[in-house]
């Protein structure tokens, strides 16, 4: 049995050690004999880097290392070629002054590596020099593959004086591409966003974008149909374990946690490095979760909870799908190019193509949510687990006066800073909470009448909840509080029993639970039942 490649992103290593490796050299095959030059957006973890290490020891004429794989019998020459690969995770990018030192300091490495005489200058101008050196030296042309391009900009999004100013020097920087075309062989760029032409790639105007195409839509992660091809005999022998023996399909837990991400909404890709942790620990967990997630994004949905209240059943046109603009970010499409959201179909008989999003598994959909609780009440994970298991149990109970009780918690714990005095901030942690708990929620429920703030059903109960936000001043006095409460909730009541929210329920056989919440402010919070 082949030993599992976790966190190998090198090739030579995967093929000579004896590791597993998932064949996508059929992909490479037709990215070589193909157009010159690449651009492809997956999340982070997804095997961008090992699939540019492979195209590199291709171009490298390494054609021994591919015995066995689809593109050793295929035909492909390989002619070996100079390779000028950039990693920009490693390039320190804290001020505009720094990456365009840690550009050049890189690139000097490359250029005492092969020992060449180069003029200094700025990072552009050697770019360009050493791609030109490259190609006079081997008298062939150049692969440039460029990894995390990206990086320099969203580790500044925090700052996005330095974010852009970062992005102006990338732009210059891979601009050089375009009137070297002569002398390369290959661009291929990888990263997490897609930064509109104008932004960063203005001067690329001949990229050929992978990222939705249908025909690479499994160039990175495994595909659903090769998972036993590929880890069969470790699923097996999980599967035969006390722990899963009894448990029914061990494959289908593992789609239900890892698998759903999709770039075209028809195939279906495996996350790789969850998948590759949960055969090694034998233990499902949020593994691709864990390494962290981008703090840009959170700080977003801080920003705009909206953003965030309705993830499921989005429906989004490939050009804002594809697309990120440093001074307009908007949540959804940052939410796709990072990996919590996925494109579930493609929705007939439109052009260009619409997509419907949603999040894509298990791992994610508790995961995330969870991190939101915490970030947006700033709770330590497990007080904001334990908060939101005394929820599950007054939600199975009917006890939504326990219900009360902790959501008070929760949002006195929000801090004043982060506070927003919208119905929306509540809107979201109500609906991160109810996610992280596995009930099925729905925000803005579409009903004849209107829209419901939310809808959460259970096994015997129907959910039909409104809340109303109301501007207190802090000084106020408890009975203008109170009158205030009495308004808010008299609104949310009334616009339940008018629009007829409850209609759509009342054939189901479920008990339905009508409730306004109304807000004041943090943990000044009452509730209506009727």
């Amino acid at each position: 049995m082949k030993r599992l490649p976790l966190g190998i992103q090198n090739f030579r290593e995967i093929i000579e050690d004896g590791y597993v490796y998932a064949d996508k050299t059929k992909h490479i095959y037709d990215l070589l004999t193909g157009v010159k030059h690449y651009f492809l957006s997956r999340p982070r973890r997804f095997g961008k880097s090992l699939l540019l290490d492979t195209i590199a020891e291709a171009l490298s004429g390494n054609k021994e290392l591919f015995e066995g794989l689809f593109i050793y019998d295929s035909g492909y020459s390989f002619e070996k070629h100079p390779v000028l690969r950039l990693d920009m995770s490693n390039i320190a990018n804290e001020t505009p002054e720094i990456l365009k030192e840690s550009l050049s300091r890189d690139l000097r490495r490359r250029i005492k590596e092969e020992g060449l005489e180069i003029d200094d200058g700025a990072p552009s101008s050697v770019f360009k020099d050493l791609i030109v050196a490259l190609h006079n030296k081997y008298g062939k042309r150049v692969a440039v593959l460029i990894d995390e391009y990206d990086k320099p900009i969203l580790d500044c999004l925090n700052n996005i004086e330095t974010a852009d100013a970062n992005r102006e020097i990338l732009r210059g920087f891979y601009g050089v591409l375009k009137s070297l075309d002569g002398f390369l062989r290959l661009t291929f760029i990888t990263g997490i966003t897609k930064f509109t032409k104008t932004s960063i790639f203005s001067g690329l105007n001949n990229l050929s974008d992978i990222t939705l195409s249908r025909k690479y839509a499994n160039i990175c992660g495994i595909p659903t149909q090769d998972l036993c091809r590929y880890f069969g005999e470790h699923i097996d022998n999980l599967a035969s374990t006390a722990e899963y023996a009894a448990c029914g399909s061990l494959t289908n837990d593992i789609f239900e946690w890892y698998d759903g991400y999709s770039w075209d909404g028809r195939t279906r890709v495996l996350n790789p490095f969850s998948l590759l942790s949960f055969l090694n620990e034998g233990r499902f967990s949020s593994f691709w979760y864990a390494t962290g997630t981008p703090k840009y994004l959170t700080d977003l949905l801080k920003k705009r909870p909206e953003g965030y209240t309705d993830l499921s059943n989005i429906e989004m046109g490939e050009w804002a799908l594809d697309t990120f603009d440093i001074l307009n970010i908007a949540a959804s499409s940052l939410l796709f190019q990072t990996g919590y959201l996925t494109v579930k179909q493609e929705l007939p008989d439109c052009r260009p193509p619409v997509y419907l999003l949603d999040m894509p598994n298990h791992e994610v959909r508790y995961a995330f949510n969870l991190h939101i609780i915490a970030e947006f009440t700033e709770k330590e994970a497990p007080a904001a687990e334990s908060a939101y298991r005394l929820m599950k149990n007054a939600l199975s109970d009917g006890d939504l006066n326990s219900l009360l009780a902790t959501l008070r918690s929760l949002f006195a714990s929000i801090p004043f800073e982060l506070h927003i005095s919208r119905e929306a901030y509540y809107h979201s942690i109500f609906f991160a909470i109810m996610s992280v708990l596995g009930f099925d929620i729905e925000a803005e429920a579409s009903v004849s009448g209107g829209r419901i703030d939310a809808v959460l059903e259970l096994s015997d109960k129907v959910y039909v909840i409104e809340f109303k936000y109301v501007k207190c001043e802090p000084d106020a006095k408890p009975e203008e509080k109170q009158k205030l409460f009495e308004m808010a909730l008299e609104e949310g009541q009334r616009q339940i029993s008018d629009r007829g929210y409850a209609k759509k329920y009342e054939g189901s056989g479920k008990k339905i639970i009508k409730a306004a919440f109304a807000f004041l402010g943090r943990d000044e919070i009452e509730m209506r039942v009727f």
